[in-house]
């Protein structure tokens, strides 16, 4: 009997489109919106100068900094977004246009001034610091910081070393020094001349007449000797002899105590550590001084010989 040949029948199913929804077309959208950047950053890369590149570069380097800036530079460049701040549409007058280089202004003499002002007042707080802490520090000293006064004045840091009732700085009526004064005041020598600051020292008295004396000396010579003896043991103490500017005798003229122009405490040595504005300031009426001394001109005598007028 003869096999039956197999058939195989294929049936092929067709079925229906399916659905393919939006998706293609937000692909498309980026695409198309990528290109367009594309083509837009190539235009403004083809129409801009180097300097320009380099500020767009630099900008996309640090745009953290250029927002933080709020639009005043970064580093030494401008920021590229004009204004910034509280005032997004303002503008400094030195502000330039995106890519020119910014030159940095130059600190002026006031500006200058005014951080060395700052600077030396911190180095006078300091040196009074270090004074009291060692008037607390050292056994000698400690008895007599009563009397040692120090203040901030617009001169600079003065240093007062006053009477007492029962321990004066000086013989009475003398520009003799007790032994007391003289160690304070080698002391304080040590301290003060770590810094380059110039000095001012000041004799005062009190308003109790000198006595009576053929020679006229009165408070006024007085204080004027006892400021030049105090100078004279700062130098002993360790003090350099070209840091004192000036020594004045001042008499009972500026009393410590206003209203008891006769207290001891208005016997006193004033040491003035000058900031440099004062220092100036004594300069200058020195070389005012030197010129109106070279401007006296000395009449010419045919009675007398030039030197015999001059005493």
């Amino acid at each position: 009997m003869a096999e039956q040949p197999i058939i195989i029948k294929k049936i092929i199913k067709k079925a229906g489109h399916a659905h393919h929804g939006g998706a293609w077309k937000i692909a498309y959208a980026d695409f198309v919106t990528a290109m367009m950047a594309f083509f837009l950053l190539m235009w403004l890369l083809g129409s801009t100068d180097e300097a320009t590149k380099k500020g767009i570069s630099e900008y996309f380097q640090n745009p953290y900094s250029v927002s933080l800036n709020g639009g005043e530079g970064v580093g030494d460049r401008t920021a590229i977004i004009q204004g910034g701040g509280e005032d997004l549409t303002a503008k400094d007058a030195g502000q330039v246009h995106l890519g020119e280089e910014v030159t940095p202004s130059e600190p002026t003499l006031a500006d200058v001034e005014k951080i060395a002002e700052q600077q030396e007042k911190i180095q006078l707080e300091q040196l009074q610091g270090k004074i009291e802490s060692m008037l607390a520090a050292n056994a000698e000293l400690a008895e007599y910081k009563d009397q040692i006064k120090m203040q901030t004045t617009p001169e600079g840091l003065k240093i007062q070393i006053v009477d007492a009732k029962n321990r004066p700085m000086f013989k009475l009526a003398s520009s003799r020094i007790e032994d007391y004064a003289q160690m304070i005041l080698h002391k304080l020598a040590a301290v003060i001349n770590e810094l380059p600051n110039k000095l001012s020292i000041n004799g005062h008295t009190d308003a109790l007449p000198f006595p009576a004396n053929s020679s006229g000396y009165s408070n006024w010579e007085l204080s004027s000797d006892r400021a030049n003896v105090a100078r004279h043991e700062l130098t002993l103490g360790g003090l350099a002899e070209d840091k004192v500017l000036r020594i004045v005798g001042l008499a009972s003229s500026i009393p410590y105590i206003a209203d008891k122009p006769n207290d001891p405490m208005n016997r006193r040595i004033s040491i003035i550590v000058m900031n440099k504005k004062t220092e100036n300031q004594v300069l200058h009426e020195g070389l005012d001084i030197d010129a109106a001394q070279k401007a006296i001109v000395i009449p010419e005598s045919t009675s007398a010989p030039l030197n015999s007028q001059v005493r």
